[in-house]
């Protein structure tokens, strides 16, 4: 059952906005073909029509399949749009959550851009990538879409950006699918071993007991991708190697799909050493934060220097995430503009 507060609420701001004399409103109805689809679709007490007409100053009323939105005519045009797209998804059986609505609405802002005079829908629709447990993952914005693209284009892609935009997860994911499709024959995932600002002093355990806490993020990720099975089959076999960067050197590394997370705390050599390993048949994904690094004052980001040196070649992409395209809490988001502006104009504490 429908909160009653909340319809009263949302079509409060209509009639304000009417009384105010704002720009010309039209009111637009349509209805779905599936009831429980639709209330999947317009989430528990409305809150994913909520969402859509916070973002796009919409009002919005469900009534058992039937919708009526009423506002500025592209505005509600984009929530009709956005509304299929996440009806289309949830008769795959994928039941959208906020994450899912702000990947439509991106996605619905990208056509128009695109394509202005289409008001259809049949138009190009952000990338996606497949794997056996996760099904498929589509890109939540302009920025994931340029990733997904690049990875398939180009043999080596380097993706900087802020944390909370998907760059390691993505990369992840497209690694499996890799190695799934049969386009690789193993993973081979690592990270600089370089604290965040602390010494932890002498880890206990053997060398594996070691590494693992610095690695833990790409095991998380692998999880979400692999049946744990297979990838603790994968291990013990070698087609799943996670190390730290320390362990690339003197290898070749053929017909392998191999990821560098958190790169910008690779030394300048470190990450010339790791990107000549670079085999036949291989693909390589190096991912960071150009404004997280964690080396010893003096020392140059292996990152930076190598987006600079390789920017231009043809079979190396480039991907750059802006504070903008956080899709893992909007919260985070906020945080990162923050900093981003705070470190343009610098402020006392």
């Amino acid at each position: 059952m429908k909160n009653p507060e909340q319809t009263l609420a949302r079509i409060a701001p209509f009639k304000r906005d009417n009384e105010k004399g704002a720009s010309a409103s039209q009111e637009v109805s349509f209805a779905f073909d599936d009831n429980r689809l639709a209330s999947i679709v317009f989430g528990q007490y409305d809150q994913n029509l909520a969402r859509i007409e916070r973002r796009l100053g919409v009002s919005a009323n469900a009534n058992g399949n039937q919708v009526v939105l009423r506002g500025p005519k592209e505005a509600c045009e984009q929530a009709r749009r956005v509304l299929q797209t996440l009806y289309q998804r949830a008769r795959l059986g994928q039941a959208p959550d906020e994450g899912d609505v702000d990947s439509a609405l991106e996605e619905t802002a990208y056509q128009k851009t695109l394509f202005p005079s289409e008001v259809d829908g049949s138009r190009e629709t952000f990338g996606e990538l497949r794997t056996r447990r996760r099904g498929v993952v589509r890109a939540r914005n302009a920025a994931q879409d340029r990733y997904l693209r690049a990875l398939r284009q180009h043999e080596l892609v380097f993706a900087e950006g802020p944390a909370g935009t998907g760059k390691t997860w993505i990369a992840v994911g497209h690694a499996v699918s890799l190695l799934e499709q049969g386009a690789v024959e193993r993973l081979i995932l690592s990270r600089p071993a370089v604290e965040a600002g602390e010494r932890l002093g002498f880890l206990p355990g053997d060398m594996k007991d070691k590494v693992d806490p610095y690695l833990r993020p790409i095991y998380d990720a692998l999880y979400d991708f692999m049946d744990g099975r297979m990838v603790e089959r994968g291990l013990q076999t070698g087609m799943i190697e996670i190390a730290p960067l320390a362990f690339m050197r003197g290898r070749t590394l053929g017909k392998a799909a191999i990821l560098l997370d958190e790169a910008q705390n690779a030394t300048a050599m470190q990450m010339k050493m790791f990107l000549t390993r670079l085999g036949e048949g291989s693909r390589m994904m190096v991912t960071g934060d150009p404004t997280q690094v964690d080396l010893a004052p003096g020392q140059t980001s292996g990152l930076a220097q190598a987006v600079a040196l390789l920017r231009d070649f043809d079979r190396v992409g480039h991907v750059r995430f802006e504070a903008g395209d956080v899709v893992r809490h909007d919260l985070v988001r906020l945080i990162v503009e923050a900093y981003e502006k705070a470190s343009a104009n610098p402020v006392k504490p």
